[in-house]
């Protein structure tokens, strides 16, 4: 077997890895546009998968999906000032609904301006509170949730491929509560389902927690996030939750009359995840061969190729992949129907499975004459390629055997990449810092990819905490989050020299 492994190697250049992965693995590609991408059938077989399974988990605790306009007047984002401010310099608008002929090709047409500008969705809490706000009569009509799976758009100035682009896909939830307690369950529920959502079907091991005051969402009481490390050491934020509190509900007059006749304003939450996961996957399971997808979101988890020769016998042999694919499609793994497919193209054998492998298919078996007269299969596991000295590591069953074993191949290759990856996060973050300087002299010595700093911390506020930021972007860091399984500390903040009443997570990130 002749490697075919990808020319950038993680540990020397692994923005470059990242990028000539996504393109060997054929997930995605320029569109013409900066910062927008062509998602490949691979690739947006992924965010599918992705997409079947979340939604389920959402839906199952109570919320149902609904649509809202891509296209947002801005006046509805001029009521909430914080918010607006947030994503100003984010925003695409629309101000012409038509074009013209000019001297020199198409041009706006100055006289088809619109009445109000419309901001291209970077996000739907104003759009979908005016909804709320009519929709929303009494306390019996609580709670409101919602869900919608969309695109959206942000300008961003510097891109990269799922990461961040100024198109991407998510899912976003809104709903209203009748009070903060309410509201603050389903805060932390929906938390609670993307971190399990990342670490039992994505195999992305993450920490759960809330951020502080200076990453909270614009307009938010509180935000939560689940962040997971990249193989860099750096941290990638995949998913958040917010706590709104009243602040859109005041802005959208969301209101409804209580259970004593008064009027009182709801409150509200939102919260999402994109097809940031996705990169999320790439950073966390690729090697330097290209992906290797977790078998929960693989579009694909068995790919069967036969050994074509171009002569009389391969009819046959078709026929016998046809009939191991129809026995193997009868397995169940994860609690769903195992997903094989038959790879005919008129394609190398040799660059059939090459080309499965940077794609990351959990099992590629390759079936020739022999295994066809002997009743057996070839196969290999993606995240074992190699024997330790080197050869491929190709396993050899009968088909019976293969059928009866599949299941637990691909359970235990998403067990162990989960495995990997919660083991080499666990390695990479350092504890008992007792000062900043250690914070610095750790990233000034931990090498080229350095992990993440978890320090005591007194929540600091307002001018304080501007301070502290500022000292974290000179060392090119951030905060991340305040881990909630950590619950109350002892110790002293390692910045305002306070007690401590959390711990905190300092890192590099995407």
């Amino acid at each position: 077997m002749i490697r075919h492994a990808l020319n950038n190697h993680r540990s020397k250049d692994f923005a470059s890895w990242y990028q000539e992965l996504i393109s060997a693995a054929d997930l995605a590609e320029e569109s013409g546009v900066r910062g927008c991408m062509i998602m490949r059938p691979w690739g947006y077989g992924i965010w599918e998968r992705m997409q079947a399974l979340l939604d389920r988990e959402i839906k199952a605790t109570g919320h149902e999906n609904c649509y809202f306009p891509l296209f947002i007047p801005l006046s509805y984002f001029e009521k909430e000032a914080e918010h607006v401010d947030g994503f100003a310099k984010e925003m695409a608008v629309v101000t012409h609904h038509r074009l013209t002929k000019g001297e020199k090709g198409l041009i706006v047409d100055p006289d088809a301006k619109l009445e109000e500008p419309l901001v291209v969705r970077p996000t739907s809490e104003t759009v979908i509170g005016t909804a709320f706000s009519r929709w929303l009569q009494s306390w019996r009509d609580l709670p409101l949730l919602y869900n919608q799976w969309a695109n959206v758009v942000r300008w961003e100035m510097r891109t990269r491929m799922f990461l961040r682009t100024s198109e991407f896909l998510w899912q976003e939830g809104h709903t209203a509560h009748e009070t903060r307690e309410d509201a603050v369950e389903e805060t932390m529920k929906m938390l609670e389902v993307y971190r399990s959502f990342a670490e039992d079907k994505l195999a992305m091991p993450v920490i759960a927690g809330v951020k502080p005051e200076n990453e909270r969402f614009p307009g938010a009481e509180d935000t939560y996030s689940i962040e997971a490390m990249m193989q860099d050491g750096k941290a990638l934020q995949a998913g958040t939750s917010h706590f709104l509190g009243h602040t859109f509900a005041k802005a959208q007059n969301i209101r409804f009359q209580d259970r004593n006749g008064d009027y009182q304003y709801a409150y509200t939450t939102s919260w999402g995840v994109s097809t940031r996961m996705i990169g999320g996957v790439i950073m966390s399971h690729g090697d330097d061969d290209g992906l290797r997808l977790p078998p929960a979101i693989a579009p694909q988890q068995i790919i069967i190729i036969p050994m074509l020769k171009e002569n009389d016998g391969d009819e046959q042999l078709l026929n016998y992949c046809k009939k191991l694919k129809s026995e193997v499609q009868n397995i169940s793994v994860l609690g769903e129907p195992v997903r094989v497919l038959l790879d005919v193209k008129a394609t190398k054998p040799s660059q059939k499975r090459w080309s499965w492998v940077k794609k990351g298919a959990p099992i590629i078996i390759e079936v020739g004459a022999r295994d066809m007269d002997a009743g057996k299969v070839s196969f290999l596991i993606r995240h074992q390629l190699y024997q330790e000295n080197g050869k491929p590591n190709f396993h050899i069953m009968g088909v019976n055997e293969f059928a009866d074993n599949a299941g637990k191949i691909l359970e235990d290759m998403q067990a162990s990449l989960f495995n990997e990856a919660k083991h080499r996060t666990q390695e990479n973050i350092i504890e008992n810092v007792e000062n900043f300087n250690d914070v610095k002299k750790y990233y000034a010595n931990a090498g080229k990819y350095p992990g993440w700093v978890k320090v005591n911390w007194a929540r600091p506020t307002g001018a304080e905490l501007e301070e502290i930021v500022k000292l974290l972007k000179s060392e090119k860091l951030t905060f991340r989050n305040s881990p909630i399984e950590d619950g109350a500390i002892s110790g002293r903040c390692i910045f305002t020299g306070r007690d401590a009443v959390e711990s905190i997570y300092i890192a590099r990130a995407y």
